[in-house]
């Protein structure tokens, strides 16, 4: 397979052997490190219900060796080239800022990146993605594993309101866990637990009044 890039940012088109054809209109940028040698771009992923997300999204791998082989600061230099490369992508392909995701968005039980480091607020600033300051961390209720009732449904039914793929089961088990994680990764990085604190929940209404 070879093809012609289509954008003028890029400068080599070096084909990967996981491909296959697109079967909907693009209206996700996705967010990656590399941490290994090839992918399949999404894998098994959701958003807002939707499960194409190979079909529907263009990924962009930002190298780092992801937190499996030595995660680091993403430097200045690449993600100004990352900011660029994003730019163009959503003007080209008219995708509205909130539908640039981390592969931790569609995939939180399987995916990490591109993780707690790589700088939403930066790529927000410049006009790509979603983003609110994170509500500090403060005491209070906090919804762990095994808790149940009213308080994870309402947890469930707004992180599911926003997109992450989870059921509303009203207890608080390893998916919902696993969601909440990749959730702080991307909107609340000053600590990634998997507990939904009160940082975390504040930080999830700001967003869902976005």
């Amino acid at each position: 397979m070879s093809f012609r890039a289509d954008s003028p940012t890029v400068k080599n088109v070096v084909p990967s052997p996981n491909h296959d054809a697109r079967t909907s209109r693009i209206d996700i940028l996705l967010l990656h490190y590399t941490g290994m040698q090839t992918a399949w771009h999404a894998g098994e992923a959701s958003w807002k219900g939707a499960v194409d997300i190979n079909a529907r999204s263009i990924g962009i791998e930002v190298v780092n060796p992801g937190h499996q082989y030595g995660y680091r600061d993403f430097p200045d230099v690449q993600i100004d080239a990352v900011i660029a490369l994003c730019r163009d992508i959503l003007a080209r392909r008219h995708i509205r800022r909130e539908r640039v995701l981390a592969h931790s968005d569609v995939a939180p039980t399987r995916k990490d990146d591109p993780g707690e480091k790589f700088p939403w607020a930066r790529l927000a600033a410049a006009g790509i993605g979603l983003w609110v300051e994170p509500s500090p961390i403060v005491g209070g209720r906090t919804l762990s594993a095994n808790d149940k009732g009213t308080d994870v449904e309402q947890l469930q039914k707004q992180l599911a309101r926003f997109g992450y793929g989870i059921e509303v089961s009203r207890f608080y088990e390893d998916k919902t866990r696993s969601v909440v994680t990749a959730f702080q990764r991307h909107f609340r990085p000053e600590r990634v637990d998997g507990l939904a604190d009160p940082s975390t929940i504040a930080t999830l209404r700001r967003l869902l009044t976005r």
